[in-house]
Formats: structure tokens, sequence, C-alpha cells
């Protein structure tokens, strides 16, 4: 095997190609690639309710004052 292997990703990909048939590889790519996007919806999600516990945060912090100076 005369071949130079450039990097662990060329190595890994090469590796790959031995190993598994090409709808397995397909098919692994394909549930990288949905648990990327599952990632990135759940990191979406908490930024959202971080938004939103901040929002209501603020806005119990001004009921409170406006309370606390009728009394």
């Amino acid at each position: 095997m005369g071949m130079r292997i450039r990097s662990v990703r060329v190595a890994l990909r090469f590796a790959e190609s031995v190993l598994l048939a090409p709808g397995q590889q397909h098919a692994r790519r394909n549930a990288w690639a949905a648990v990327c996007e599952d990632r990135r919806h759940a990191a979406d999600r908490r930024h959202e309710a971080d938004r939103r516990h901040a929002a209501a945060t603020v806005e119990t912090a001004g009921t409170a004052g406006t309370r606390s100076a009728r009394h």
C-alpha cells in the first residue's frame, strides 16, 4: 500500500469505505446529519426558553416595583 494518508479524517473515510457497504455508509451519514440537526433544534429551544425566562423576570421585577411604590 503505497498510499500516504494526509489526515485522520481521510483515514477514517478510507476505513469506512473498506469495511462498510455503500448503503451502510450512506445510512450512517444520514443518521449523523439527523443527530446534528436535533442538536441544533435543542440549542434553539434552549435559547428561546432562556429569552422567555429573561423577559418574564424583567416583567415580574417591573410589576413588583410598581406594587411596592403603592404601599
